[in-house]
């Protein structure tokens, strides 16, 4: 765990459980487009803050690291970093962003899930480079094998799959999907390899899924304590314990957040007694409910079973409605939206793919055209899944931090997206 954590009062009364979309100023959202221009993410800096202090609160013995996956924005990095969190790096490119955003190299693992050659050699040339005690996770054997062969003997963890797995989405259930860590049964022989052939062997690591609800507590409890039995009978001294995050956020307005005290307690009774230190990985819960993404009104069309809401953002902008059916809070933002009817609406992007829908007949006040919608629980997933696909450039994200705000990602152009494209003489 980071020695110079800063000092904080983890009782803090300001600091609600969720953020609902309703608490947004909205007046303020409506002059963040008007300045910034729509589509736009909208990052609240404090907000990820007071969701790091919460869960360090619930988990004081613990060591934090942000699943960066989540959100890669330098500013959200560099806030987390300076709360005391490491970073968990799912890429290579994840890996060197946090380097790059001054995030130093013992507080930097790097998550890797098949690595292609090029990740590869792009993180163990960083650590030949300075980068010496940042740690590789690896989750098959013959990763130890490519590592060697480029001279990597620095420090390792072990990631197991443990067979249980849990999350919001069969698609993210990550604990029970064989693509993820050495079989369970196999550790300690990884364990023992790994040390033998000369790596620095530092942990063990596991994660059940994304986006665990309080439902998937048993799930949870499972995986932590099988990952206890294999720390006490681990053949190599174990620095840290790791069992992945996946805490799960309400995105509906009628669920409750995680209960992180019933969570943190279920974690310390599952995982006994260890002489190695607890990590956790939260991604998801330290900054959906920071982020809310603002998007314009251009259409508004009666059809037959509905009434249609044309919007300038689209699956390009925000993916996990249309991936994973997910269901994000939308709110009108206009000024006298409080004064319209609530109208059964369905919002649509202006990508040509009938998947590409935010919300289907959802009782929204009455839109217009030139409306600016907010939707919620923008801050994880968001921008870190967006595309240039139907080559749509991508929105800018503007940060804002105790009455500061700044432009962390400008809006991407029509060059930005055609930039790479070369001429090919003989056509």
């Amino acid at each position: 765990m980071s020695e110079d954590r800063p000092e904080f009062d983890c009782a803090m009364p300001e600091n609600p459980e969720i953020r609902r979309l309703d608490e947004w100023d909205g007046q303020r959202l409506r002059r963040l487009a008007d300045e910034y221009a729509s589509p736009l993410y909208v990052l609240d800096l404090q907000r990820v803050r007071e969701n790091y202090r919460r869960l360090f609160a619930a988990f004081p013995d613990a060591d934090v690291h942000f699943a960066a996956k989540a959100n890669t924005a330098r500013p959200v990095l560099r806030t987390l970093h300076s709360e005391g969190a490491g970073i968990e790096c799912a890429s290579a490119g994840e890996a060197v962003r946090a380097l790059d955003a001054g995030v130093p190299s013992e507080r930097v693992q790097y998550t890797a899930v098949n690595p292609p050659a090029e990740d590869l050699d792009l993180v163990v040339g960083r650590w030949e480079d300075g980068a010496d005690d940042l740690t590789i996770t690896v989750g098959a054997l013959d990763t130890l094998d490519r590592l060697e062969s480029r001279g990597y003997d620095g420090r390792l963890c072990v990631r197991v799959n443990p067979g249980v797995g849990a999350g919001h989405h069969e698609k993210v259930a990550t604990g029970a999907d064989a693509k993820f860590g050495v079989p369970y049964e196999r550790a300690g022989e990884a364990l023992a390899e790994a040390a033998d052939r000369g790596f620095d062997v530092v942990g063990i690591h596991a994660h059940a899924g994304s986006g665990i609800s309080g439902e998937d507590l048993d799930s949870h409890r499972e995986l932590v304590s099988r990952m206890g039995d294999l720390a006490r009978d681990s053949p190599v001294d174990l620095e840290f314990v790791d069992i992945g995050g996946g805490f799960g956020v309400p995105y509906r307005e009628d669920e409750d957040p995680l209960d992180l005290d019933a969570v943190a307690d279920a974690t310390r009774a599952a995982l006994g007694e260890i002489d190695a230190t607890l990590v956790i990985e939260p991604g998801r819960y330290l900054v959906a409910d920071a982020g809310v993404l603002l998007t314009t009104v251009n259409t508004v069309k009666p059809a037959p079973d509905t009434r249609v809401v044309g919007v300038d953002s689209g699956m390009t902008t925000l993916l996990r409605p249309a991936m994973y059916d997910a269901y994000h809070p939308i709110r009108n933002v206009a000024a006298n939206a409080a004064d319209r009817p609530a109208v059964a609406q369905t919002v649509t992007g202006p990508i040509c793919e009938s998947a590409d829908v935010f919300c289907t007949d959802r009782s929204i006040a009455e839109c217009r055209r030139g409306d600016m919608l907010a939707i919620g629980n923008a801050g994880a997933y968001g921008y870190e899944m967006a595309s240039q696909y139907n080559s749509r450039p991508r929105p800018a994200t503007v940060v804002l931090d105790r009455g500061q705000e700044a432009v962390a990602r400008r809006r991407e152009t029509i060059d930005d997206v055609t930039r790479l494209e070369q001429e090919v003489e003989w056509l």
